[in-house]
């Protein structure tokens, strides 16, 4: 009888833990699926609160937040431009702190931007730092505050069509670089200001492309800096391309010579676009996955290609020259 009791105890026992353990099991998943939603639901449209007043002639802002590579975000801050000049313009790329916040820098500056089940606030880290914010609206207005999410399209008949806005300066010389939609066609404009003898102006039609990022850094370290903006082809395929510029003695600047990386045999076997690029010290660096015979695009299985250039004299114009390539 005693052993009958003790083995009844026994399985008792094993079976509360077997409950308890599959409970536990079931609450985690159920906590990774709810963490997993939080995460996915912070890309969305943010709105000023008088953006439900814009059929009244309000003028109202708009953060529009999507994914970007590597778990970082696209911030993109639009405003009405239907009766008037836009008020606020401002696009960063943002890196991950933890599940509800995200930051970027600005001019050495960081920026937060936390995110609840409803809204986004955009604020400095330090609050000495505040007054950065303001450089991106007019009429003494500010890109801080906070903004609720919407569920449904931004007002396209109203929003500025501006696809792509960004200011740098480094080395006294400035430089504006603006991406705009119009009939249709997407335009890449730049224009420059610090330049002693000859501001550079130009616009060029980018269809089929779309500005990602900018960045500006002395390449060949001679005292002037230099250009560079990503831009990705609209499709599946997201093919990388760079425009790159350089500045003359501080004096005027011109176009730096990027071949294409399809068209380049040094690096291309394998290639299938997804192209990430960034300034790595003293040089361009260029990322993207190689493809195997008979890879899907969703699905590269040769591994990681990454390629950096230097900054050469050509006969013709500077160029950007494959300096070194590293797989893995």
């Amino acid at each position: 009888m005693k052993n009958y009791i003790k083995i009844h105890y026994i399985s008792v026992l094993i079976l509360f833990l077997f409950i308890g353990c599959k409970n536990n099991t079931e609450k985690t998943e159920k906590d990774s699926e709810q963490k997993i939603t939080k995460e996915l639901s912070i890309t969305a449209n943010y709105v000023s609160e008088d953006y439900l007043k814009r059929s009244e002639g309000y003028d109202w802002v708009s953060v529009s937040v999507t994914k970007a590579k590597n778990n970082q975000l696209n911030i993109s801050i639009r405003s009405r431009a239907d009766n008037k000049k836009p008020t606020c313009t401002f696009d960063a790329i943002a890196r991950k702190v933890d599940d509800k916040t995200y930051q970027t820098q600005i001019k050495g500056k960081t920026i937060l931007f936390a995110f609840t089940d409803s809204k986004i606030s955009i604020t400095a880290k330090k609050q000495e730092d505040e007054s950065l914010l303001y450089f991106y609206c007019s009429g003494g207005a500010s890109i801080s505050g906070t903004y609720s999410k919407i569920d449904e399209p931004l007002d396209q008949s109203q929003i500025d069509k501006t696809k792509f806005s960004k200011v740098l300066n480094l080395q006294d010389i400035g430089f504006n670089i603006l991406s705009i939609e119009k009939d249709g066609k997407n335009t890449l404009t730049i224009f420059t200001f610090g330049l002693k003898e000859h501001e550079y102006n130009e616009t060029f039609n980018i269809e089929g492309e779309e500005v990602i990022n900018a960045e500006v850094e002395d390449l060949n370290s001679d005292g002037s800096p230099e250009l560079f903006i990503y831009t990705q082809s609209v499709g599946s395929g997201s093919y990388g391309n760079v425009y790159a510029f350089s500045v003359n003695n501080k004096k005027s600047m011109s176009q730096v010579y990027f071949q294409p990386t399809a068209e380049n045999s040094k690096i291309n076997q394998g290639y299938m676009g997804h192209d990430e690029f960034s300034i790595v010290e003293n040089t361009l660096g260029q990322r993207f996955p190689i493809y195997k015979e008979g890879d899907t695009n969703a699905k590269p299985t040769g591994g990681t290609r990454q390629v950096s250039y230097r900054l050469v004299e050509g006969e013709a114009m500077r160029k950007l020259e494959v300096h070194k390539i590293t797989e893995y």
